[in-house]
């Protein structure tokens, strides 16, 4: 028996569509550091004064000289769900709570020069449903994990100006856990099993993929001081194409129960089990056996610019633009090595915008309070809202702040929560590029987030 191609492309989607599982922007993360997250992200004119600064504004040299480090996670818990146009059955999501570590170092010499390491999570984090929701088909589990390591050199050309650039090396992983329709597959007389009359989201396979790679890319910043009142800065983090030539697709049968009607199209006995017609797909030389794929997944550039205004007593004021290039996440290419014919998915993702406000007031002894606010733009086009990403319009509201142990030690604490409007969605595939919302989307997806991120700071 021949299984229809969508059982062999079923992991197409859910490999390419796999990044889009983040809370940020696309796929992005931005919970780098508590001081950041707690100023909305607005940290690139006026750098927190932390290790941070190596992802944030690479050109921001130390305000002292020596040794600052500072290690610290971001605990994401997201929920939401999908509600169905036809049944007005909702589904939730089923995630658990994302640790997103991020670890700092800088050490600033006698002179002109300051040299740092950065170990951060700028894409990435987990969707995942109940086995009783009909999306399941696109994306049952979606995981991608990928870790930048940045060395960073920084550069004072005089007492207001400073430059720094460092190479960064991405890690990254994937996974994807899909069902697979019986339904849309092939009978060996020809005609689908739909057309024998199993029922749309039957499901009788259950397919994983993981792979791993790697990639290389840029960080670059410039920081200045315009006067004791005013500081500008700008960043540009490259693109980085990642490249999973060796990813692994597994295959597992499903029961289904199922048996054949007397007089079948096929000419098979009555009451024979389709299990039984499926089970030569998943022993050697079967369509479901294990194999192989490649596939490329761009991360995209980020460009961020800001200002920031200390003229008020112990408070700085911070205002970011950020700008991040989606449109590289357009038209994705999934090649199998196992005899599967190569699939061409159409993810058509836009350029985003995000505007970001901080305010930081400081106290004698080394405590601050913070609090920030933010809004972006969804990447996702209203044909590409999936049950990978519920992609849509957000607003961040942060507060947080700092707390002295000793001369040595202090600790940053941070609280956002991430708002959304909700919007209409699928949890079909997308088989071709002229179909539309309108004719796709099947319901309403939404989406919230609770992020507490903590680090400890520690200066030498």
């Amino acid at each position: 028996m021949t299984l229809h191609r969508v059982t062999r492309f079923a992991f197409a989607l859910g490999l390419l569509a796999c990044p889009a599982i983040a809370r940020a922007q696309a796929f992005g993360l931005n919970e780098i550091g508590s001081c950041a997250l707690a100023r909305g992200f607005a940290t690139t004119g006026a750098p927190c004064d932390d290790a941070s600064s190596i992802y944030w504004n690479p050109g921001a040299i130390p305000k002292t000289k020596g040794l600052t480090a500072l290690a610290g996670v971001a605990a994401i818990s997201l929920g939401g769900g999908f509600t169905q146009d036809t049944t007005l059955k909702s589904y939730d999501l089923d995630v658990s709570t994302e640790w997103v570590p991020h670890l700092f170092a800088n050490y600033r010499t006698s002179g002109s020069l300051a040299y740092g390491l950065g170990v951060y999570v700028p894409y990435g984090l987990t969707s995942q449903w109940r086995d009783d929701f009909p999306g399941r088909f696109a994306a049952l589990k979606a995981s991608l994990h990928t870790i930048y390591v940045q060395p960073n050199i920084s550069y004072a050309l005089n007492d207001d100006w400073s430059v720094g650039l460092g190479p960064v090396f991405g890690f990254s992983s994937v996974e994807l856990v899909q069902s697979v329709d019986l339904s849309q597959q092939k009978t060996p007389a020809g005609p689908t099993f739909g057309q024998l009359g199993i029922p749309k989201r039957t499901e009788f396979a259950r397919a994983t993929l993981k792979g791993n790679t790697t990639a290389l890319g840029v960080n670059l910043g410039i920081h200045g001081r315009i006067n004791t009142s005013w500081e500008v800065g700008a960043r540009f983090l490259s693109s980085m194409y990642f490249k999973y030539d060796d990813a692994d697709a597994t295959f597992q049968q499903i029961p289904t129960g199922l048996v054949l009607a007397a007089n079948n199209p096929i000419g098979a006995p009555g009451g024979t089990p389709v299990d039984a017609l499926l089970a030569p797909q998943f022993a050697s030389g079967g369509a479901l056996t294990a194999q192989k794929v490649k596939t490329r997944i761009m991360h995209p550039a980020q460009i961020q610019f800001g200002v920031g205004y200390n003229g008020f007593q112990n408070t700085t004021v911070s205002v970011d633009y950020a700008w991040v290039g989606w449109q590289s996440f357009k038209e994705l290419p999934v090649d199998f090595q196992g005899g599967a014919t190569d699939k061409l998915l159409f993810e058509n993702y836009n350029n985003t915008s995000a505007l970001r406000l901080g305010v930081e007031h400081r106290y004698t002894g080394g405590a601050a309070i913070r609090a920030g606010v933010a809004a972006t733009a969804s990447a996702a086009p209203d044909v590409t809202v999936t049950p990978l990403l519920p992609e849509q319009d957000r607003a961040y509201g942060s507060i947080g702040g700092r707390y002295p142990i000793n001369k040595t030690l202090a600790v940053d604490g941070a609280f956002s929560h991430i708002f959304t409007p909700g919007r209409r969605g699928r949890i079909d595939e997308r088989t071709s590029p002229a179909q539309t919302a309108d004719q796709l989307n099947s319901g309403a997806y939404s989406l919230h987030a609770n992020i507490f991120s903590i680090s400890l700071r520690a200066s030498l």
